[in-house]
């Protein structure tokens, strides 16, 4: 294949960064361990998890305007079936359990899904039959939860929990006036600090500790939660599993490019995605290690582009890879237009192998088994 061409960009946004001096004793309240790497926070901008209100503004005035590509992402998301108002909700249910005996783990997946994207339906059509459907599943789940088991409990509290936190978050601040009492949010904070986050805090190797990072900046900005917030931003930049600097080499290889290329697409997606939040609280984690996450994305786009890219033998804590894998390969996840819009149109810096995924797959759709937000050409075109 030929090397794409670099794609003009716009002026990047300039940011202002919030600098405090300590986090102190929040963190030790939760049983976290915080030596910052980036300066920690102390306030929240809300809605924070993935949008901001300017956020959903813009995408309501590009779907008005019926301009593409935002037209052609709209028309994908609204037609997915967890972006319904009649969804029908499957749970709620007292336990979940991935892994082990999978009892009701579809039912919780489904249902966090369809909260998060009604959520958005609600914020982006004023149709307040969303609202009513997104406040259903997380009222039903925050009240019936108690336990999630399994040996792959960590990524059901992660992954679909990271949907409900940021259902619930565009919610509390955009629901319709009287539809969510003060008594009900705590509720839903109760379960994400006594169900959730005890799976997600000890966060763990490769994919799991990425998805546990996203999770936790989330329970953080939900629950207004400094020292959750913080603790995962510190592993971000130090976990000996999970830190940027230890997923992804200096070229962009992945601890999971030996293994298949869904896993590392899990995690290069879970990475962009704890690092959209953090841009939204004024935090640049996607510069560091060097836009490391940049490269990993270009390193990726362009094996699955059907490219060859240089290999070292590598591999997470636990598993070592003597090549890359060919498993999975040229199946692409929607999860580049995220990383595209933040590094060429706010840092003009080119991803020439990023934006061809971009082109190959746009209109993104929903992500594989809906580990990610997926619709990336709506929610985060510029």
């Amino acid at each position: 294949m030929n090397e794409p061409q670099p794609v003009p960009s716009t002026t990047p946004t300039r940011r202002r960064f919030l600098r405090i001096t300590a986090v102190g004793a929040a963190a030790a309240a939760t049983g976290l361990v915080l030596t910052p790497q980036a300066d920690a926070i102390t306030s929240f901008v809300h809605p924070g998890v993935l949008h901001k209100l300017s956020d959903i503004q813009r995408m309501k005035t590009r779907i008005a305007a019926g301009t593409e590509p935002w037209l052609s992402g709209w028309n994908a998301f609204k037609a997915d079936s967890y972006s319904q108002s009649t969804y029908t909700m499957r749970g709620p249910y007292a336990t979940v359990d991935r892994g082990t005996t999978e009892v009701h783990n579809a039912d919780f997946w489904n249902d966090c899904n369809a909260a998060y994207q009604n959520a958005l339906m609600w914020n982006l059509t004023g149709t307040t039959a969303h609202a009513t459907k997104a406040l259903q599943i997380i009222k039903g789940w925050s009240s019936t939860l108690t336990s999630i088991t399994g040996k792959d409990a960590q990524l059901a509290a992660s992954i679909y929990g990271f949907k409900l936190a940021a259902a619930a978050e565009l919610m509390r601040y955009t629901a319709p006036s009287g539809s969510w009492s003060t008594t009900e949010i705590t509720q839903t904070e109760n379960l994400i600090k006594n169900v959730l986050v005890p799976l997600v805090r000890t966060f763990g190797d490769a994919g799991w500790g990425t998805n546990c990072i996203k999770a936790m900046m989330a329970f953080g900005v939900f629950c207004n939660d400094t020292s959750l917030y913080n603790a995962a931003v510190d592993a971000f930049y130090q976990h000996d599993c999970c830190k940027i600097s230890r997923v992804l080499m200096d070229t962009g290889q992945c601890v999971d490019s030996g293994r298949d290329q869904a896993h590392t697409q899990l995690i290069l997606g879970s990475m962009a995605e704890a690092c959209e939040i953090a841009w939204i609280q004024t935090q640049d984690l996607y510069s560091a290690s060097s836009n490391r996450l940049l490269a990993g994305f270009e390193y990726t786009a362009k094996y699955n582009l059907g490219n060859d890219v240089p290999y070292t033998t590598w591999g997470s804590c636990q598993a070592t890879y003597t090549s890359i894998s060919t498993t999975g390969r040229g199946t692409l996840r929607p999860i580049y237009e995220m990383v595209f819009n933040h590094y060429v149109k706010r840092r003009s810096l080119p991803a020439p192998w990023t934006y061809s995924a971009v082109e190959q797959i746009r209109p993104e759709g929903a992500a594989f088994q809906c580990d990610h937000p997926g619709f990336g050409t709506l929610l985060f075109t510029l």
